[in-house]
């Protein structure tokens, strides 16, 4: 059992930055996979990136690959995910997830944040 609580979005321009943080808490955070989705008003959730057990391997979705970077400190029970040269396309809320599994569907992933708003102006 693991509960996320997301945190770091807002407004900012293209081309911009941001930093979204995941705190997470539970006795099986450690033994969790780490993952970032988003949804957009009128679309399905998408897959954003997801990140292994140790942190060692991270796979990303094309949309945002070069861009956006996810890490996490196990010590701190905490997972980010680094946010570059935003587009407007990126705005969505964004979800934090733990599965059991590095996969990249939603329904692998068996608990959830409340989201953080990312908003990008062109």
């Amino acid at each position: 059992q693991v509960q996320l609580v997301e945190s770091g979005g807002g407004l900012v321009q293209a081309g911009g930055s941001l930093r979204l943080s995941c705190a997470a808490s539970g006795p099986t955070f450690r033994a969790s996979a780490m993952g970032w989705f988003r949804q957009a008003p009128g679309k399905e959730r998408e897959f954003v990136t997801t990140i292994s057990w140790s942190g060692a391997g991270a796979t990303y979705a094309d949309s945002v690959k070069g861009r956006f970077t996810i890490s996490r400190d196990n010590a701190k029970n905490t997972v980010y995910l680094q946010m570059n040269s935003l587009k407007p396309e990126d705005t969505a809320v964004y979800y934090c997830a733990a599965s059991t599994l590095p996969v990249q569907s939603p329904h692998g992933y068996h608990s959830w944040g409340q989201g953080t708003q990312v908003t990008v102006s062109s």
